[in-house]
């Protein structure tokens, strides 16, 4: 455990840390954060926008890897006593996705910052489903000013 890895107190509430409401929340655990990665969680619904035809859809697999990010950058902003600030996704460098998740399924995403500056946030995500990588991604998020 580094010095700066953090134990998510019971208490934090999800919607706060992420500018996104529901129904476009894709993210529904903060399982791990450290000021180098963030690890997330998601578990599949039929009222969610992304699922469709039995799967949860490569757009929905996208905006959770960015709702992840956006959980970083909100629990940094929650640990100085500050509102998730609004952001976007910059750019993607790579995206692959190898499986889609079926409906009651848990994903488990882990975003490593590769480099930070300036409210720009390079990423690289890795998207598993019981321990199986799914997809993968690297990507540029931005806080809007």
């Amino acid at each position: 455990m580094d010095r700066f890895e953090q134990n998510i107190p019971e208490n934090v509430v999800l919607s706060d840390l992420i500018p996104q409401k529901y129904p476009f929340v894709m993210v529904d655990k903060l399982l791990h954060y450290s000021d180098k990665n963030v690890v997330s969680g998601l578990t599949i619904t039929n009222d969610n926008i992304f699922y469709n035809n039995q799967y949860f859809t490569e757009s929905g697999l996208i905006e959770h890897m960015a709702q992840t990010v956006a959980l970083y950058t909100g629990y940094q902003y929650y640990l100085l006593q500050k509102p998730a600030p609004t952001g976007y996704i910059g750019s993607i460098k790579s995206v692959e996705i190898l499986k889609l998740p079926k409906l009651k399924e848990q994903l488990i995403t882990t975003a490593t910052i590769l480099h930070e500056i300036m409210g720009v946030t390079l990423v690289h995500i890795v998207v598993t489903l019981n321990e199986e990588t799914i997809a993968i991604s690297e990507m540029k998020t931005v806080i809007a000013k």
